[in-house]
């Protein structure tokens, strides 16, 4: 009987969604068991989203959400780029470099930050000329506008690219996190969209949609001039293991397409996805490591400084004595943030007004 009457109640709902070869719509006034399931509330499907583009065979399906609608269209191939090299992990001779983190979905924050501190115009255009913008970790998650922020950055690349410049996006853990599709900290928001596409959010980044093939591009640890930004940091733990740039970046790139269970399995997990590992790390702000040892790092990576995300602040921070930048600035609340300025060999935050500032006390909210 339980089962009959739930057979009926997915045939009412199917019969009162209208469908064409374009579109399907979802009003606020149906909710069927799944969407009980899953917490979702009728009204809260007229969402907006995407768009989230398939490569199937020979032709891209690209699908939109718009007001609770689904929109599918056919584009040929050449509609998007299909094909992405892995991001090179060491760069020379930059003179000018901006970076954040952490933006979790936080998109009109992180425009008013690029824009008052000339990174981007009133458009959303390159305005950086042949300088790097660097953001190192965490887009996903929390904030009610990862996809628009995603798109922003693939775009944005392209403009850096014709400039001179170069826009880089570091994984960070939560890349991963919803790669291997651990949705803890996923904003309801894309709970609907996985129900009105029918699949799992995860499934809308795999190695067969354009954005899943540009995120398997990036790296995990670059290094430009004399510095390395990392999202979580490279603790000594790690580092004994032997330390080579490209062959993380590498590791780490073909880990993305190996289930969590499986690589739990291994001791690449401990020492990669754990709390030792480059995605993790937070103990340059809760150890209280010796000198000695910051130094020891730095010297084991050939590098001046280590720029990392992950820990949360209330503004850009450096720690031991500026050998250590820390540029999550809390954006993921939505009402603050920051940049880390570099020109040369001057560090310097840049407020979310646009104003420069020299670095204050240490502080740390780890969070």
């Amino acid at each position: 009987m339980i089962e009959k009457i739930k057979f009926h109640i997915v045939y009412l709902l199917f019969i009162s969604i209208t469908i064409s070869g374009y579109s399907q719509t979802i009003t606020g006034s149906e909710e069927n068991e799944e969407s009980k399931e899953l917490g979702i509330k009728a009204d809260s499907l007229k969402i907006n989203d995407g768009p989230y583009v398939f490569i199937e065979n020979d032709v891209l399906i690209e699908k939109s959400i718009i007001d609770g609608k689904v929109f599918s269209k056919e584009l040929p191939l050449d509609a998007y780029r299909i094909e992405f090299t892995p991001e090179e992990s060491t760069y020379e001779d930059v003179e000018n470099i901006v970076v954040l983190s952490d933006i979790h979905g936080q998109f009109d924050l992180a425009i008013e930050i690029l824009k008052n501190n000339r990174i981007i115009d009133n458009n959303l255009n390159w305005n950086f000329g042949n300088g790097h913008l660097v953001i190192v970790g965490d887009i996903f998650d929390r904030g009610p506008k990862v996809t628009e922020t995603l798109w922003f950055v693939y775009h944005l690349e392209k403009q850096a690219l014709e400039s001179g410049g170069k826009v880089h996006f570091t994984l960070g853990n939560h890349e991963y996190m919803i790669l291997h599709k651990d949705l803890r900290y996923l904003n309801s928001k894309y709970r609907v969209t996985s129900y009105l596409l029918k699949t799992n959010y995860t499934d809308l980044f795999n190695n067969q949609t354009v954005l899943g093939r540009w995120l398997r591009s990036k790296p995990t640890v670059l290094k430009i001039n004399k510095d390395t930004y990392v999202h979580g940091g490279l603790s000594k733990a790690f580092l004994s293991l032997g330390y080579n740039i490209e062959n993380v970046n590498k590791l780490m790139r073909e880990s993305i397409d190996i289930s969590k269970e499986e690589l739990k399995a291994t001791s690449f997990y401990d020492n990669y996805y754990r709390s030792s590992g480059p995605i993790w790390y937070r103990g340059y702000f809760n150890d209280n490591l010796p000198n000695s040892e910051i130094k020891e790092i730095l010297r084991l990576i050939k590098s001046k400084h280590i720029i990392v995300g992950h820990c949360s602040n209330e503004e850009v921070v450096q720690l031991y004595n500026e050998k250590i930048f820390g540029v999550d600035s809390s954006i993921k609340n939505g009402i603050y943030g920051e940049v880390l300025l570099i020109n040369g060999k001057e560090y310097v935050r840049g407020t979310m007004e646009g104003k420069k500032e020299s670095f204050k006390i240490e502080s740390t909210n780890i969070d």
